[in-house]
Formats: structure tokens, C-alpha cells, sequence
């Protein structure tokens, strides 16, 4: 099968976050079966969800991880103009979700599963794909360990995430949090019977706006969003509940802790006489690699497009660096077509990724 019929089959699991994506990850399994290929599954604590670990090539250390997450994001309240999970070719574009973001890769790889097995390879070339990315990267870390305790060290992990096939070396952490303030409610005719949860919060959101300009004059690149806030039942009840899900984006974790201080400061001012509770609900570790290393250069031997970026959006590279591995992002598509209805992925960019990878069985093959 050719990378467009992998896409093909791939995209037709929906595998949004919010599902399983076991059968993608059993097809998949039985797909590298069929090749000789050895496959390790790692399951979620409720063994809806799995990641995938395939070596093909020899149990040896310095191989390369092609890492991808199989979750997708959601097509709700999205207009599309075919079915979302049907892949369709319109103008050599390739539409259906997930075909960008990141199918595509996971396609070119398993495409090019025979040609490695048929090279004899001196150096193994591991498949990691990993569940619920989309919503955290929870499932990488279990990926991660896993591979440690029965892997040998690999030499480098490419995460094919969409840059277009452009070398990315950092990119920015992402730190989710939950604050919930909790107030005391009341009959809205009399308010000082009561205790709004819903001003504090009002107050926390601007100031975290107003955090986030302060940062930025002082040259920090450090990045605020406020994603959703819940709060109050009625318009005649002073609210005695509201949630605030916000997150920041640091470029290195000595900006993250910057950050911690100034957020407490701002708690402990806005809400004295309400109950706040803020809880962590997501960390992808920034990531920074040197554009002159020795991965990177590899990376563009193998026909990596340069000079490298630092791309906008956090992926999994930089768990793979907290864990000893160095770690960059290259692969097919654009950021600019994910998570966006009519999602596509241009055959050209297919193309490129097939050469690609052709190139890391070159590599593997002649044992570097």
C-alpha cells in the first residue's frame, strides 16, 4: 500500500480524542505483523486507548524515533464539504481530518515499512505512536518510559507534527491550569448576602491579560489565553461558582516559574475573601535544540527543508528531550490546515515525506 491508501485507511477511524483509538492502533498492528515487524501496545489505566511501539531493524542503541500522536480533534459545529472521515481528493489536496494533522505522517511511515525491511538495516528505526495529544499529550510520557525500559538509547526522535517538512528546533511549553473561585450565593435583590465568584474571575482574566503585556515589554516571550469560563446559574442569584480554564505558553521553564510567582501574586489580590483553587490540567515541556547539532544537520541531510524554525505550536518533541533523547519536529502538511474544517494535506507534501523517509532508511541502513 502506497501512502495515499494508508491516509485513506487512517483517516477513516475517528479517533477524536474524546474516543478510543483502538482499532486504528490493531490495524495498524496487524498491518506492521504482516511485515515481520514487532510491536509493543501500551495501554491507558482504562485500556480504551493504546500507544503503539514498533522497531524495525536490529535491537540496537542509536536508531531513530519516528514519533506521532493518532488522536484527532473534533469536527463538531465545523462546515465540511464531505464526509470528515472519508479521505477526498479535490486539486491535489488530500481533505479529511486528520489528513495534516498527523496521518499523513503516520502514513508515510508505515509506507515505508517494506523498503526498510528489505535493506537489512544496521540501525533500528522505531514507530511511536502515542494517544491523546490533542488534549494534553497524555499518553507520550507512558510511550516514553516504555520505550526506556526496553528500548536501547536511540540516537534521535523526529516527531512528525505539520511544518511542511521544515527542520523545527523549539517551540514553546504549554502549561494548562483550572482556577475555580467559590463564593457564597444569594437572592441578587440583596448581594451582600452573598459573595460573587464571578467578579474575581473577572478580575483574574484581565489581569492575566494585562500579566501578559506586562511580559511581553520586558521581552519575554511568554504567551496567555483564557479558553473557557463557566460560572453562576441565574441572573437573579449571586454566583456562588466560577471556573476559569487558562493556560500559558513559556519558552524555557525558568520563564514558566516567573509566571507561577506573578499568578499567585495576582490570586492572593483578586480574591481575599473567596475560596480559589487552581489545579494543573496539562504540561508539554518546551523545546529547544541547537541549530547546529549534530541531529539537526542530520536532519537535513536526510532532505529536511532549512534554515530551521521555531515553530509556533507545542508537540511532543519535548518530552522525548526531558528524557535524554534529542529531539526536533519535521514533517508533511501545514499547521495552518489543522484542526480547521476541510482540513488538507497537499500530495506534494506527501511526496516529500515518502522521499524523506526513504532518506532515514538510507541512514539506518548504511549504520551512520
Amino acid at each position: 500500500m502506497d501512502t495515499v491508501e494508508l491516509l485513506r485507511v487512517l483517516v477513516a477511524f475517528d479517533t477524536t480524542s474524546h474516543r478510543s483509538n483502538l482499532d486504528l492502533i490493531r490495524w495498524v498492528a496487524d498491518y506492521l505483523d504482516g511485515h515481520h515487524v514487532d510491536v509493543r501496545l501500551v495501554h491507558s489505566d482504562d485500556g480504551a486507548k493504546a500507544n503503539l511501539l514498533a522497531t524495525i531493524g536490529p535491537e540496537t542503541a542509536g536508531g531513530i524515533v519516528l514519533s506521532g500522536h493518532t488522536d484527532v480533534v473534533p469536527v463538531d459545529d465545523q462546515h465540511w464539504e464531505s464526509d470528515p472521515f472519508t479521505l477526498v481528493e479535490r486539486d491535489g489536496r488530500f481533505h479529511a481530518r486528520g489528513a495534516a494533522d498527523m496521518k499523513g505522517f503516520i502514513a508515510a511511515c508505515l509506507a515505508a515499512v517494506p523498503a526498510w525491511r528489505s535493506l537489512g538495516l544496521r540501525r533500528p528505526i522505531h514507530l511511536a505512536l502515542s494517544y491523546d495529544e490533542e488534549v494534553g499529550c497524555f499518553g507520550v510520557p507512558r510511550l516514553i518510559a516504555d520505550m526506556r525500559a526496553h528500548v536501547p538509547p536511540p540516537a534521535l526522535a523526529i516527531i512528525g507534527e505539520p511544518t511542511q517538512m521544515r527542520v523545527g528546533l523549539a517551540h514553546r511549553g504549554f502549561y494548562g491550569h483550572r482556577t475555580v473561585f467559590r463564593g457564597r450565593p444569594a437572592h441578587s435583590s440583596d448581594p451582600a448576602l452573598g459573595l460573587s465568584a464571578i467578579e474575581p474571575a473577572a478580575q483574574l482574566v484581565a489581569q492575566l491579560a494585562g500579566l501578559g503585556r506586562a511580559l511581553a515589554t520586558q521581552g519575554h516571550r511568554i504567551t496567555f489565553n483564557v479558553g473557557r469560563i463557566h460560572g453562576g446559574t441565574a441572573i437573579n442569584i449571586v454566583p456562588g461558582c466560577c471556573e476559569v480554564l487558562w493556560e500559558f505558553r513559556p519558552p524555557d521553564a525558568a520563564s514558566a516559574a516567573i509566571v507561577r510567582i506573578e499568578v499567585e501574586r495576582l490570586l492572593a489580590a483578586v480574591a481575599p475573601d473567596v475560596g480559589v483553587e487552581t489545579v494543573q490540567v496539562a504540561e508539554i515541556p518546551a523545546l529547544a535544540a541547537e541549530t547546529g547539532s549534530v541531529v539537526a544537520e542530520m536532519a537535513r541531510a536526510l532532505g529536511a527543508l532549512w534554515p530551521p524554525a521555531e515553530i509556533p505550536f507545542g508537540t511532543e518533541a519535548g518530552f522525548f528531550q526531558q528524557a535524554g533523547i534529542p529531539s526536533l519536529v519535521c514533517g508533511p502538511g501545514s499547521i495552518a490546515q489543522a484542526h480547521q474544517p476541510n482540513e488538507w494535506i497537499a500530495a506534494s507534501e506527501l511526496d516529500a515525506a515518502d522521499r524523506f523517509l526513504a532518506g532515514v532508511g538510507s541512514w539506518a541502513g548504511d549504520g551512520g
